[in-house]
């Protein structure tokens, strides 16, 4: 009875190094491994193993299995792309509606009319014992200090006249209100919120964000806004 003795020699006969495939498939101007280049390795890893010591059929199924969930998840990737994309554009069409609307902007400048006033609100989640809200133009000036008593948790609304602290007619223009409330025995400042007019939009193309600018050149993101009015 003869044997024939297996060599090393025989075990290489057209056997393709794996650097080689591997070169072959980075060698693309895209450095992500796609469907093609997978079946390659995957090719190139059955025609290379060791007769003498194979790999199991279920090292095989589970590399496929792999591809199979990586390639799900990219796909499902491109379609929210596609989808976050589309609804940018909606946000955006349904964001042009509001250009001329007013919404509630904390710590902005604030358009005084002729003979009208502005309307403000403070937020204060635990009340206050005292508000004293400072109006100022555009230059910084005092023009006007508010006063209220004790306030209950909650927003509190106030309105200024739109005159000055001698009772004068405050001249059209841009104004800009700061509060400070007294809680829990501590003065803190306190955001004030007034009306101001939509006068553009815009979307950041990284995130689709929409965002809103109101007078005074201030930038809102329009899942910050609470009141929209005309």
């Amino acid at each position: 009875m003869t044997t024939n003795a297996v060599t090393s020699a025989d075990l290489l006969k057209n056997v393709t190094r794996y650097e080689d495939v591997k070169n072959a498939s980075t060698s693309k101007s895209s450095k992500e491994m796609g469907k093609q280049d997978f079946l390659t390795l995957f090719t190139a890893q059955l025609q290379n193993q060791s007769p003498l010591d194979p790999v199991k059929n279920e090292a095989f199924v589970a590399q496929l299995a792999q591809f199979s969930q990586l390639e799900a998840l990219t796909n499902m990737q491109t379609s929210l792309d596609k989808f976050v994309s589309s609804s940018s554009s909606e946000r955006m069409v349904g964001g042009a509606a509001l250009i001329g609307k007013k919404i509630a902007v904390s710590d902005a400048l604030s358009q005084l009319n002729a003979g009208g006033s502005i309307d403000a609100s403070i937020d204060l989640p635990n009340g206050a014992t005292g508000v004293k809200v400072s109006v100022q133009d555009a230059q910084g000036n005092l023009i006007q200090e508010l006063t209220a008593g004790a306030q209950t948790p909650g927003t509190s609304s106030l309105t200024w006249d739109g005159k000055d602290s001698a009772g004068n007619p405050a001249p059209a223009g841009q104004y800009h209100l700061t509060g400070k409330a007294v809680v829990n025995g501590k003065t803190t400042d306190v955001s004030v919120s007034t009306m101001a007019t939509i006068r553009s939009i815009s979307t950041n193309p990284s995130d689709g964000s929409v965002s809103l600018e109101v007078d005074g050149g201030k930038t809102v993101l329009m899942t910050d806004v609470k009141r929209v009015a005309f």
